[in-house]
């Protein structure tokens, strides 16, 4: 049977190819045997090798042994991208504990959920003053029985603004925690089935709920991107270095570069933030191979005013993820620099791969590609999930493969509606062409993707609510050049009320949201659309705003 879309696959390639599952741990350990004195990881000028990156894994398992962090044990880290987040998070999983990844870019709201959702009671945390006052905060909630605090220092001075580890019966530092933890004479069994990972995304009731991806899915995920670029990595033969600045929380980075490129034995070049000058010497004096990055990453090196002059010969595999690539900017790079720049698809619950496009193919601007190996992809009535909708025609686009979630954690009610037998719905929108390219046109659920980043609009509103001056607000998502999409807030005002500036509304919800969840527009208005039963309506504000565009009264900033 040939799949939709098989015919453009690169050559050797097919959909029914095996796709091998495993456990995290095994990875790592077959990497670190085929590839010892590689270099795995290279972070501030200093590489670690595939053997170091192993024995600092063990070390760490075997003191998350030691304090009891095995099987049915979530543990939640809270790092940004330094070697401390894969040395704990194949550590804990070593151990046979679970990961909560919780982002730094998260507002307490957010977080609070998330630790007590998960039911994870010791975070692993850095004493960057960006992270720990946070943690620390957690803490004093008795949210949690033990923080682990890494200290940033031990990668390298480069002046990083730390905060101090207070003293704490509760605290340890990450040296104390390991101190004196030996190798077992067993480890504990860890299975495919097992889950590795709550991965947090966007809930129905606007709080996010974690997606249980287990061992199996994300090293399925990780053979399906391997079966992809099998024909390339053969005629190129080459050890790759792969540019890390995507945010290894973030299960596109976790899953496409962390992960894969483990596998692969290529070295990872890790940013610790998003600096475009940084990633240009990354490219240009370091040779760079590889880029995956998010839309905004690549708006911002569209717009270096010397970019016909920039070299960027070296990259030989680029990708853009996380959110819809504008076609603009793809043709700007096609342009000026000769590269062409084409975007995926893939969710948290698929553990990111969904679609990509073959470097041979049909030219498709605005497409995701074609469903990769081993998934199956559809799309199915509005109305009706169970019915299948012919080429051309838009519907919500369904998923199956080895690589997809089992559901919710303690949701079984959302796991239920997500699912048609063992098709998860993705809640978006889009159509599949006659070719077997796929295109989105919209989402179903009411998530902004900011930067890259899930940015829930009802989190955005709870934490609006709490200005004095708000009587009812709906907050959606609208155009954003850089972002691609930003949030947008609309302000009923309480009788006698007086108006407040944009800045005045982000400074009132600092600490309470995440950067990336303020609100970038801000607009009053005398009423709210409501439905038939009035609620307020999210669904009929964007409706208005298609159709008759308002005066903004309070400028966007």
């Amino acid at each position: 049977m040939t799949h939709p879309g098989e015919q453009f696959y690169p050559e050797g390639v097919h959909w029914d190819d095996p796709i091998a599952q495993g456990t995290l741990p095994e990875l790592l350990s077959d990497a670190a045997s085929a590839f010892s004195a590689r270099p795995a990881i290279e972070f501030r000028d200093r590489p670690i090798s595939y053997a170091e990156l192993e024995a600092m894994v063990e070390v760490a398992a075997a003191a998350y042994l030691r304090a009891g962090y095995v099987k049915d044990t979530s543990v939640a880290l809270f790092l940004g991208n330094t070697p401390d987040h894969p040395t704990n998070f194949f550590g804990a999983l070593k151990a046979g504990a679970r990961i909560v990844h919780l982002s730094p870019l998260d507002g307490e709201i957010a977080l609070s959920h998330k630790l007590i959702d998960s039911g994870a009671r010791v975070l692993v945390t850095s004493n960057l003053s960006a992270l720990l006052p946070t943690a620390l905060k957690f803490l004093d909630k008795g949210l949690l029985d033990r923080l682990i605090v890494c200290e940033d220092d031990r990668w390298g001075k480069v002046g990083t603004p730390q905060a101090p580890i207070p003293n704490s019966s509760a605290i340890v530092t990450f040296a104390q925690f390991i101190d004196g933890a030996t190798r077992p004479a067993q480890w504990p069994t860890v299975d495919a089935a097992d889950v590795a990972l709550l991965q947090y995304t966007g809930g129905t009731t606007g709080l996010p709920k974690g997606a249980m991806l287990s061992h199996g899915n994300l090293t399925s995920a990780v053979s399906i991107y391997d079966v992809w670029g099998r024909p390339a990595r053969a005629e190129r033969d080459a050890i790759e270095r792969v540019i890390c600045v995507l945010p290894l929380f973030h299960i596109y980075a976790l899953t496409v570069v962390l992960l894969s490129s483990i596998r692969r034995g290529h070295l990872i070049s890790l940013h610790q933030r998003f600096d475009v000058e940084a990633v240009m010497r990354d490219i240009e004096v370091r040779r760079a191979t590889a880029f995956p990055g998010v839309p905004t990453m690549w708006i911002a090196i569209a717009g270096l005013p010397d970019l016909d002059k920039r070299d960027l010969s070296s990259l030989v595999t680029c990708a853009s993820g996380g959110a819809p690539l504008p076609v603009e900017v793809a043709k700007i790079l096609e342009r000026r620099v000769g590269m062409k720049l084409k975007s995926g698809w893939g969710m948290t619950e698929t553990c990111s791969p969904g679609t990509a496009h073959p470097k041979e193919g049909p030219d498709k601007p605005g497409s995701i590609g074609l469903m990769l190996p081993g998934i199956e992809i559809d799309v199915v009535s509005l109305d009706d999930p169970t019915k299948p909708m012919p080429s051309g025609a838009v519907g919500e686009i369904r998923i199956r493969g080895p690589n997809v979630t089992r559901g919710y954690w303690n949701r079984p009610e959302e796991t239920a509606e997500a699912f048609v037998g063992d098709r998860f719905l993705t809640g978006d929108i889009g159509y599949m062409d006659e070719d077997g390219y796929f295109y989105l046109v919209d989402r179903k659920k009411d998530m902004i993707i900011s930067g890259g980043f899930n940015v829930y609009p009802q989190m955005i509103e709870q934490a609006i609510y709490t200005h004095p001056a708000v009587q009812e607000v709906i907050v959606i998502g609208v155009p954003d050049e850089y972002r691609g999409e930003a949030a947008k807030a609309f302000v009923k005002l309480r009788a006698d009320a007086k108006p407040f500036t944009l800045d005045e509304l982000r400074g009132f919800l600092a600490g309470k949201l995440g950067k990336h969840e303020l609100p970038a527009a801000l607009e009053f208005v005398d009423e709210l659309p409501r439905t038939p039963v009035g609620k307020l309506s999210r669904h009929e504000l964007r409706r208005q705003q298609c159709s008759q565009p308002r005066q903004q009264h309070v400028a966007s900033g």
